[in-house]
């Protein structure tokens, strides 16, 4: 991912013409992405949410362990006087429960990331447009992500301006 982002910023460099780098008319800024996501109202009430998710999950996951342990020892202590039907029904019930709580555990985990990406997309696409708006309105030739930049002068990072920005734009009542 890195590569291709350098490789990009190289092709954006040699591509550009002489002129824009003939005068002090080039203007770079440097966000970072994930430190915006984190440190935004918008990603912290996106955390919150899928840690909200994450512990209702656990909860019942937790649960189902409970059921499985209670059955468990169901099965040890009746097994000396339950028939070889009887046990080996129970036993079955207990590889069932097994069976869902572990499709159960994969289920959730799968939501979870699926509403973490979700989460990431709707954020990183709204702080695309903060930063088109940025980049125009303060007139900036790039601005590169943090992480695709081995070093930076800390004059040119405008994450806390970003951040400032996007949470305005969040607290204003949508148009409709």
């Amino acid at each position: 991912m890195r590569k291709t982002l350098l490789i990009a910023l190289l092709i954006i460099i040699f591509a550009t013409p002489a002129s824009l780098f003939a005068g002090d008319s080039i203007k770079i800024g440097v966000v970072d992405i994930q430190r915006v996501r984190h440190e935004s109202e918008a990603g912290k009430r996106a955390k919150s949410d899928l840690e909200s998710l994450v512990k209702s999950k656990q909860s019942l996951i937790d649960e189902k362990a409970k059921a499985i342990e209670k059955a468990k020892g169901d099965l040890e202590k009746q097994a000396s006087v339950l028939s070889a039907e009887a046990r080996k029904a129970k036993e079955e019930e207990l590889e069932k429960m097994i069976r869902e709580y572990q499709r159960f555990g994969q289920d959730s985990e799968a939501e979870v990331n699926k509403k973490r990406m979700e989460l990431v997309n709707a954020i990183t696409k709204e702080l695309v447009e903060i930063l088109d708006k940025i980049g125009k309105e303060e007139g900036y030739t790039i601005i590169l992500d943090r992480d695709t930049v081995v070093y930076i002068d800390k004059a040119i990072d405008i994450t806390d301006k970003v951040i400032t920005k996007y949470d305005e734009s969040k607290a204003k009542p949508k148009k409709k």
